[in-house]
């Protein structure tokens, strides 16, 4: 059995702070060993913040505690009273994606594999309306189908990303019952990624914000998700001295012109923005995989 999937299976049963133990010395494990993953994000930190050496290798420590800090929280999920996810969560700048949504009764949002964007979800879910998502299907098909099961626990709906018909079933869902539609989006996995400037690397991100926001002419938004440590109140309220940020970083309108031109300058609207929140926060971005570096 896949050790991932095994492991959600264990925590329906296993103490949180069990698996909490274990997420955070896997993490660590991983990262004494350099492993693959850890190389890849490495890499990527290097090219974002231009570190080396001993500093890259602080760097990708604390990078590597929030990535298991990450799945301890996507186990422990299931259990979070809405109390705790609430107490969790603070947002920052939402004032105008509230305004947006509150236009047209929907909105997309563009983020990247930062913080907990699981948690952002179950607390979107709770408060704003309805989180309409698409995800990579994983291999084995059993972990994918877990993660969904997971999602749709806190109100979320998930379609693979099986070919184009699953962009026009999203396309069908949201402007027939509104909500937010929310797109990991900084990992291009369609192979037709938009080129843009990140960093002052070329880089592909997905197309998929920009193409919806302009079908649709829905309003896009921009968000990154990180963590921050909490005290007090709210640390008793959430049940953990972690609690994450929901920062949004302004609306992108859909702009006139022909629809490649609409698309690549929206995408770079707000990769840009999102450039500038993981280049201030780079420890959690939880970026391990291979990212669209254009060499």
């Amino acid at each position: 059995m896949n050790g991932f999937l095994l492991a959600m299976k264990v925590s329906r049963f296993a103490p949180v702070w069990f698996i909490r133990l274990v997420a955070g010395f896997g993490s660590w494990i991983a990262w004494l060993r350099s492993a693959k993953g850890v190389r890849r994000l490495e890499d990527n930190l290097h090219r974002v913040t231009g570190l080396e050496g001993r500093e890259l290798r602080k760097l990708s420590r604390r990078g590597m505690a929030s990535a298991g800090r990450y799945y301890a929280e996507v186990l422990e999920l299931p259990r979070m009273t809405g109390e705790q996810i609430d107490a969790r969560m603070r947002v920052v700048g939402m004032e105008e994606s509230l305004a947006a949504m509150a236009a047209n009764g929907r909105i997309c949002v563009a983020l990247g594999h930062s913080g907990n964007w699981d948690l952002v979800g179950a607390w979107t879910c709770r408060n704003l309306g309805t989180v309409r998502t698409v995800a990579e299907v994983l291999k084995p098909r059993e972990v994918f189908d877990e993660f969904v099961r997971l999602r749709e626990g806190v109100g979320m709906t998930v379609l693979g990303l099986e070919g184009g018909g699953t962009f026009r079933q999203l396309m069908s869902i949201a402007t027939r019952e509104g909500g937010v539609v929310a797109l990991l989006s900084d990992r291009d996995l369609s192979g037709t990624g938009i080129p843009v400037d990140m960093w002052g690397q070329k880089v592909r991100v997905a197309p998929g914000p920009a193409a919806f926001a302009i079908a649709t002419k829905t309003t896009l938004a921009v968000l990154y998700a990180r963590y921050e440590r909490i005290y007090g109140i709210r640390r008793w309220r959430a049940g953990s001295r972690w609690g994450s940020v929901m920062e949004f970083g302004g609306v992108i309108e859909v702009h006139a012109g022909p629809k490649p031109e609409q698309i690549a300058r929206m995408s770079q609207e707000w990769a840009t923005i999102l450039a500038d929140r993981i280049a201030t926060y780079p420890e959690d971005w939880h970026m391990l995989q291979r990212f669209g570096w254009v060499e």
